[in-house]
């Protein structure tokens, strides 16, 4: 604290009485008290002053590949998920899961299948809805992505039965998307040679 030059005369500021400190109570607890009274409304404050926009959903977890039970026969070994991606194919706000899966097969290239996951709001796991490669189409996917709704996909394959398992002879790309309750599948590039 800075003293006054003129030792005589204190400044009422300086020298602070108990009354002070209940004066400044009092003031603040009035100020607490009236702030409460005059808050808005909460189901007005949260209006926006022009057209009534949407809440957007709540975010809803892609469904997971753990457990599910892949329709793909694999004998003793089990069925790995060697690829996913998630996306909402069908337009309905829930995101699906999209895997490629095959048998863990200790050597060689097995055939991949590729399945549709979707889990209901209170289901308690995922169930596959549909199966866009089936393994028994020896195709291995190569390329995988879900965009735009889409699934899209680059897979090699073989152009006859007598082409050995070793030595896939054809690339192809292919592109799935959600149409009147089923996936359609096109093909955005050309069949090529390997």
């Amino acid at each position: 604290m800075q003293h006054s030059a003129v030792p005589e005369l204190e400044l009422a500021h300086t020298n602070t009485r108990p009354i002070h400190w209940v004066a400044t109570a009092t003031a603040l607890a009035a100020v607490v008290a009236l702030s409460s009274v005059l808050q808005p409304d909460s189901a007005r404050a949260a209006q926006a002053s022009g057209p009534q926009t949407k809440h957007a959903p709540a975010t809803v977890a892609a469904p997971a590949t753990t457990g599910v039970d892949f329709p793909i026969q694999c004998g003793p070994q089990k069925a790995v998920v060697q690829k996913q991606a998630s996306g909402d194919l069908d337009g309905d706000g829930r995101p699906e899961t999209v895997a490629v899966v095959h048998c863990d097969a200790g050597m060689g290239t097995p055939p991949d299948a590729v399945y549709v996951l979707t889990q209901a709001a209170h289901a308690a796991k995922p169930r596959v809805v549909a199966t866009l490669i089936a393994p028994k189409s020896r195709e291995t996917v190569t390329e995988f992505a879900v965009r735009d709704g889409a699934v899209l996909a680059t897979m090699l394959g073989y152009s006859t039965q007598d082409v050995p398992s070793c030595c896939p002879d054809v690339k192809e790309s292919a592109k799935w998307q959600w149409k009147n309750g089923t996936f359609v599948r096109s093909t955005p590039g050309n069949t090529q040679s390997v």
